[in-house]
């Protein structure tokens, strides 16, 4: 048995409990998907039932991380399907497309609107909330069981910052913004590297290197004091080479004071 001081963040990540359930089909769906995903280090994220061109269940996942790969689409779908054929949540064929949430993605877990503080947000509310069920504004953090949003869809007679319930959001949506397309575009790229090197594609980096900072490379590196009050270090020409050589055998030079 587990000792649950001991369970890793991913581990509480994977484990973490999604906010926003789906009715009727889709959640005999979840039902089935959930604990396979997870049993696989991977978290549900939304699962969509369209009938549009014929029925197409669209499961979507992340790793903890927040990362998918087309790899990991291809690995749950491989692993999935054959469990869904024997469970058989949808009473009629179907398509079944495994993606990742995508950039403008759903927040579905409290860690999901943690991971995304800064960012512009759509909420839907289940119930009234400030006077009205639909907000947009920037996620400013989570306090206790509610998420703080900067607003910029306020009335005049509305407060700019408002408190909303976690457990009373119906749906949360990330807004598509220059700097959301600049994080995932990082987030992406750092996962491919890690992936390349799980796979031995690409060399693991040595140990003691170090993430490098962007903030901190951008500045400017200081100028080092030579030992010489502030003059310049000799330069390495023929005539220090045969002065250093003089003074490695012992000779001296009268005409220079040696």
């Amino acid at each position: 048995m587990t000792d649950p001081t001991t369970a890793s963040p991913e581990a509480d990540l994977l484990a973490e409990p999604r906010l926003v359930i789906e009715p009727g089909a889709a959640a005999r769906v979840s039902a089935v998907a959930g604990p396979v995903l997870q049993g696989m280090g991977y978290r549900l994220v939304r699962i969509k039932i369209s009938g549009e061109a014929g029925c197409t269940v669209q499961i979507m996942a992340e790793r903890p991380d927040g990362s998918m790969q087309i790899e990991d689409c291809e690995a749950i779908s491989k692993a999935l399907s054959p469990v869904l054929d024997i469970a058989d949540p949808i009473d009629r064929a179907y398509r079944l497309e495994i993606s990742s949430p995508g950039i403008d993605r759903p927040l579905v877990r409290r860690s999901d609107f943690e991971r995304y503080t800064g960012h512009l947000v759509k909420i839907e509310m289940a119930v009234t909330s400030h006077g009205r069920k639909r907000f947009r504004g920037i996620l400013a953090g989570v306090e206790d069981g509610s998420v703080r949003l900067h607003r910029d869809d306020k009335a005049a007679d509305e407060d700019a910052e408002v408190l909303l319930v976690l457990e009373d959001i119906a749906d949360a949506r990330l807004v598509l913004t220059d700097e959301l397309i600049a994080e995932s575009m990082r987030r992406g790229k750092a996962a491919e590297r890690e992936l390349r090197q799980s796979l031995g594609l690409e060399p693991p980096p040595p140990p003691h290197a170090r993430k490098s900072d962007p903030a901190k490379d951008n500045k400017p590196k200081p100028k080092l004091k030579s030992k010489s009050g502030g003059k310049s270090a000799p330069q390495n020409t023929k005539e220090h080479r045969l002065a250093a050589e003089r003074a490695r055998r012992g000779d001296f030079d009268p005409s220079r004071g040696d």
